[in-house]
């Protein structure tokens, strides 16, 4: 594991659901000294949430983005006119296959992140998804709360066992991992990093991932495209039928209006700043 020396570790305080995206999130209550030396890391608790604002970046402390920089850790760009597609993958819900045909359509590039029942059960899309030059991220074997899993080496292998699994499938290994339920700690973001990953959280989402909760296509399509803002992360869930019917018109508007959509590999600035 390599060294990782920094001085300043913040606690903050942030609405935990999953994912919380319609909570504000609030500015840390305290800081407190890490040992680089004994590896030591704070494991409090935080839930992704934000404070959206209409076709502008998310409201976040400073001291969020600071932690988020310190461990290579990203939510947005700041390249103009730029947007990053992702898609949490937990269980398949029959859209993944229409989702992958309209991103085709219009040669867009997402990225995917999967658990380790989907890499299982759904092997042929996501081979699809790598085949179409798609990238495919790591969102853990099981899906747990990752600041739970307080035993390090457990927490090691729901990521690494994941990627050895895509590796032997596919001769690919993982580059980035979204915390699942956007749950995390100082000291998992410490870990995901040491272990060669991005962490990759969003700055737009919306409460699609509940399938007995579709409110039609017009609302998905206002609500993705007032969230949109320069250097967005979207994150969509496909299990929801809203996204995969209204994901073409959302991308050719997006288009019209002079958006590009980038692969995580071209993230532009490296920086929540």
């Amino acid at each position: 594991m390599k060294k990782i020396i920094f001085s300043l570790c913040m606690i903050l305080s942030l609405c935990a659901c999953a994912p919380s995206v319609e909570n504000e999130i609030t500015a840390p209550e305290d800081v407190r000294a890490a040992s680089a030396v004994s590896g030591m890391y704070s494991n409090k608790a935080y839930g992704w949430g934000l404070k959206k604002n209409v076709k502008a970046p998310p409201e976040i402390p400073e001291e969020t983005k600071t932690l988020m920089n310190l461990q290579h850790a990203y939510y947005l760009d700041t390249i103009p006119k730029t947007l990053y597609l992702t898609f949490d993958e937990g269980y398949e819900n029959g859209y993944t296959a229409k989702i992958l045909d309209v991103l085709k359509e219009n040669d867009v590039k997402a990225a995917f992140f999967i658990t380790g029942p989907y890499l299982e059960k759904e092997t042929d899309l996501v081979r699809r998804m790598v085949s179409e030059g798609h990238t495919v991220g790591n969102h853990t074997v099981h899906h747990p709360s990752m600041p739970q899993v307080t035993d390090n080496e457990k927490l090691k292998k729901e990521i690494t066992d994941l990627n050895d699994r895509f590796y032997e499938l596919f001769g690919q290994n993982m580059k980035y991992i979204r915390p699942p339920k956007g749950e995390y700690s100082e000291r998992t973001l410490a870990l995901s990093n040491d272990l060669g990953y991005t962490s990759v959280f969003w700055s737009f989402a919306y409460q699609d991932w509940d399938v007995n909760k579709q409110r039609g296509t017009d609302y998905a399509y206002k609500t993705i495209t007032d969230g949109v803002h320069d250097g967005c992360v979207l994150l969509l869930h496909a299990v929801s039928k809203d996204n995969a019917e209204v994901l073409d018109r959302v991308i050719k508007d997006l288009k019209a209006d002079g958006f590009v959509f980038r692969s995580l590999d071209e993230f532009g600035t490296k920086s929540n700043f």
